[in-house]
């Protein structure tokens, strides 16, 4: 008898009783990785977004496409539209978009450099990450001029806009600081 086609049920008196293992059901018996093959989970493949630039297989050069340009020319209107709102707001001018395109301004600078920071994240991460850490931004901000009795809205909008200059900085620092690294290493 082949040991393999028996289980351990239970013991009795400190030996152990084998029983029958029980046949296959009929899904366990067709099941592929029976055969040798891989389960789905297995196969799966990281999949490069529309975004990023380059396909599987390409010469690592950017894709030209609608894509690629329609990323490009949002990001220069919410740039567009972020500094409107923080020149309204700077100015003072009476305008009935300037609360939106305010807040418009104080969400997107400190969103767009912490998302900066965090490129490594997957895309849906680092947009929840980033909109988290400007909220945040804002709040201690408001907070701190509040503490220090120097709340004013300009004074808002000139801190936020230099944490979020100060982040970006930073970030393009340690960008160029790895490139050169990397330069340098053989």
């Amino acid at each position: 008898m082949d040991p393999r086609y028996f289980l351990p049920a239970h013991y009795k008196g400190g030996v152990s009783v084998l029983t029958p293992a029980r046949p296959l059901s009929d899904i366990e018996a067709r099941h592929p990785a029976l055969r040798g093959a891989k389960s789905p989970m297995q196969t799966l493949r990281i999949k490069l977004s529309s975004f990023s630039g380059t396909a599987p297989g390409d010469d690592g050069r950017p894709r030209p496409g609608p894509a690629k340009d329609l990323v490009a020319l949002l990001a220069g209107v919410a740039v567009t539209v972020a500094a409107a709102g923080a020149l309204l707001a700077l100015t003072g001018t009476a305008s009935p978009l300037r609360g939106l395109l305010t807040l418009f301004f104080l969400l997107a600078a400190p969103g767009a450099a912490i998302g900066a920071a965090l490129h490594g994240l997957a895309p849906l991460g680092r947009v929840v990450a980033s909109v988290a850490g400007a909220v945040a931004v804002d709040l201690l901000v408001a907070q701190a001029l509040l503490a220090l009795h120097l709340w004013s809205v300009r004074g808002g909008i000139v801190a936020v806009a230099a944490i979020s200059s100060l982040v970006l900085l930073l970030v393009s620092v340690r960008r160029l600081r790895g490139r050169t690294e990397r330069r340098r290493t053989p």
